[in-house]
């Protein structure tokens, strides 16, 4: 498979940080929390498959585009070759569960901000719809970034990031593999092995019931939703800096 498209930030030959995205984003929709670590960190930003600049699924691949994206992300890691501090948000936090389980040799902290559940095996026709409007309408980026800075809390950089990736959404996967296989998702949680911090807001529907493992640490953000770092970037920061700074600096 042709390689993921990966942006690049931050201080080469520093220890290494992956960010993956959610769905509709892109590699580049990490602006703030960038210019944060930037200074510290060699900084990996992978648009996955579908998005960004990365390649479009395959025909064959559509059907099976949760275990095509996680060999995608897996790819990523051998290239790097060394530990990293592995971060998702969503979709991305999905992934990056599923990659730490698949080979934890790699991570060395993994930082899943409110993680995707898995729902089965078919893409949910609402879900779909909703994220099909949501491309629809940024065909009028403008209206859609000042509805964004009046109805959030985001900065302007952030909210200019996030309109700058829709159009480069693949829609045959919004349309056809927009699904994140068997509902397994406690377990998944409880058979982590890699120090783990989980960012949660206040009301997470999809977040697993209190985890049963001594590796996994949970933080709630107050005043924060699905995106906690846009939401509350000062409380994001802290939390996972002090993390990173447990499993990265030692």
């Amino acid at each position: 498979m042709q390689p993921l498209h990966t942006h690049r930030y931050g201080r080469s030959g520093a220890r290494p940080v992956v960010l993956l995205h959610g769905v509709t984003d892109a590699g580049t929709a990490w602006p703030d929390l960038v210019s944060h670590w930037q200074e510290r960190w060699d900084i990996h930003s992978p648009d996955l498959r579908g998005h960004g600049r990365s390649p479009r699924f395959a025909e064959d691949q559509l059907d099976a585009a949760p275990d095509v994206m996680l060999d995608d992300v897996l790819a990523v890691l051998e290239h790097i070759g060394e530990p990293v501090a592995l971060i998702g948000h969503s979709l991305g936090g999905f992934l990056a569960l599923r990659a730490a389980l698949a080979r934890p040799r790699y991570i060395a902290a993994l930082v899943l901000e409110d993680p995707a559940r898995p729902s089965g095996s078919t893409p949910d026709p609402q879900f779909v719809a909703a994220n099909e409007a949501l491309l629809d309408s940024m065909v009028d980026p403008g209206t859609q970034i000042e509805r964004m800075l009046r109805e959030t809390p985001w900065t302007r950089t952030e909210v200019e990031a996030w309109a700058a990736c829709k159009p480069l959404v693949d829609r045959r996967y919004i349309a056809r593999g927009l699904f994140l296989g068997e509902a397994l998702w406690e377990e998944r949680f409880e058979a982590l092995s890699v120090p783990t911090l989980l960012i949660l807001p206040p009301e997470a529907p999809m977040a697993p019931r209190p985890v049963r493992n001594d590796s996994v640490r949970t933080v709630v953000i107050p005043e924060s939703g699905h995106c906690v770092r846009r939401d509350q970037p000062g409380r994001y920061h802290e939390a996972v800096d002090a993390f990173l700074a447990d499993h990265l600096d030692a």
